[in-house]
């Protein structure tokens, strides 16, 4: 028994499972490379404002689930390991001065594990794993529907079909306040607890995306962002959701869709699958036109997302969906004696350089152990040799499926292998 384990709210991938994930970040990000999105990778860990200017100082993020690092000497920086990684992103994208190339959008996609103080649950944990996409420096509406489809695409190459796309719109700096105002008056007149009172001052619409019944029950007829769009803020949402229903991508307006970062404008949508009870987001993102300012850089009208690899494994689970996965090993090579291990590591390495995924007997296993290994490791074919075998030049190519075998030359077991495999 391991005296240590791994902390509460984290996870451990080890194969198989692992092999899934990988799958998944693959999948995920195949659509994105295609449309020209360059990989980015940020640090885990960054300065505190950093998340606190720009996810929001009112957000449970940053208040309730951050966390901080303690540093070895006095005076220096404070830090915390990163809870998403949009303003990490756009930190990175400022300090390399990819927006001054005078190639904007700037298309980025990212992969990584991110970590938040929450109750740990079947779909939510303290160490999770997401593959994000932002776009920087844009402020166009085909901008927003290329990532929303690529983002469909990704789970559709994946084979699930019960997601849905929410959608909706918050609106920008002209004709938020006026909203943000009508809400409140409305939302002072409720019987809500100290934090949520707290909350309404701070940032309103972040009440509208309370999860409890008893507010949501309150929640009826309060006012509607729909009520308050300024008409540049109407005709950007409208284009988005025209471009979405020209590319076939099924949507839902949501009025109530806030997503729990302060710094989204405009377009928001998350990506929820009905097979995962509460949990039930998978993804989501939306516009975040006055972010750059926020932590210091220039106007970069931006959107962005960001899927869940746990969320989206739990969706492909809940559907029944298994995903087709090339075998770890092809050829699984089993020495008998120690002139043919000397041999056959040598063809080991060569099948390897020749792009074939190949394993080795090792221990000095016996004949059965090492075919039983051979079968256990998924292999298709198993080479094996012996000192007759050696004698003769040859080794025996064994087909595990079929249970077919042929002598093969040394110095054809690369080509013999390769046209088997097709």
């Amino acid at each position: 028994m391991s005296t240590f384990k791994a902390p509460r709210g984290t996870y451990d991938l080890i194969p198989p499972v692992s092999a899934v994930y990988l799958a998944v970040r693959e999948a995920i990000s195949a659509p994105l490379k295609r449309a020209g999105y360059g990989y980015v990778e940020t640090p885990g860990f960054e300065q505190v404002e950093l998340f606190s200017r720009g996810v929001g100082e009112s957000t449970d993020i940053v208040t309730k689930e951050m966390y901080t690092l303690t540093q070895r000497s006095e005076g220096s920086e404070r830090l915390a390991l990163r809870p998403e990684g949009t303003a990490s992103v756009l930190r990175a994208a400022l300090e390399a001065n990819l927006h001054k190339a005078g190639n904007l959008p700037v298309k980025l996609w990212y992969s990584g594990s991110y970590y938040r103080y929450e109750r740990p649950q079947k779909g939510r944990y303290r160490h999770f794993s997401q593959v994000g996409a932002e776009a920087i420096g844009a402020e166009d509406p085909a901008l927003d529907a290329e990532l929303i489809i690529l983002a469909v695409d990704a789970y559709t190459s994946l084979g699930l079909k019960n997601f849905r796309l929410l959608l909706n719109s918050l609106g920008d700096k002209e004709c938020r306040p006026a909203y943000r105002a009508a809400l409140q008056d409305f939302l002072r007149g409720l019987d809500l607890d100290e934090d949520t009172r707290r909350r309404v001052e701070i940032n309103p619409l972040r009440v509208l995306d309370d999860k409890r019944a008893d507010v949501q029950k309150q929640l009826v007829g309060a006012p509607m962002l729909r009520d308050h769009l300024c008409e540049a803020c109407k005709e950007y949402h409208e284009q988005v959701r025209e471009l979405l229903t020209a590319a076939g991508v099924a949507f839902e307006d949501d009025e109530k869709l806030v997503r729990g970062l302060d710094y989204y404008t405009r377009t928001t949508f998350e990506f929820v699958h009905d097979g995962l009870g509460s949990q039930s987001a998978v993804g989501g993102g939306g516009r975040y036109d006055g972010l750059s300012e926020m932590i210091g850089g220039p106007a970069l009208p931006s959107v962005g997302w960001a899927l869940g690899v746990d969320r989206t494994v739990l969706a492909l689970e809940a559907e029944g969906i298994e995903l087709e996965l090339p075998a770890p090993t092809q050829v699984f090579a089993v020495p008998l004696g120690d002139e043919a291990r000397r041999v056959l590591f040598g063809l080991v390495t060569e099948l390897r350089r020749a792009g074939v995924a190949t394993d080795f007997a090792f221990g000095g296993k016996g004949l059965k152990n090492a075919m039983k290994s051979a079968n256990r490791s998924g292999a298709r074919y198993a080479l094996v040799a012996g000192e007759r075998d050696l004698a003769e030049g040859v080794v025996q190519l064994k087909d595990l499926a079929s249970g077919e075998q042929k002598a093969v030359a040394f110095d054809t077991v690369v080509s013999e292998v390769l046209s088997a495999q097709g």
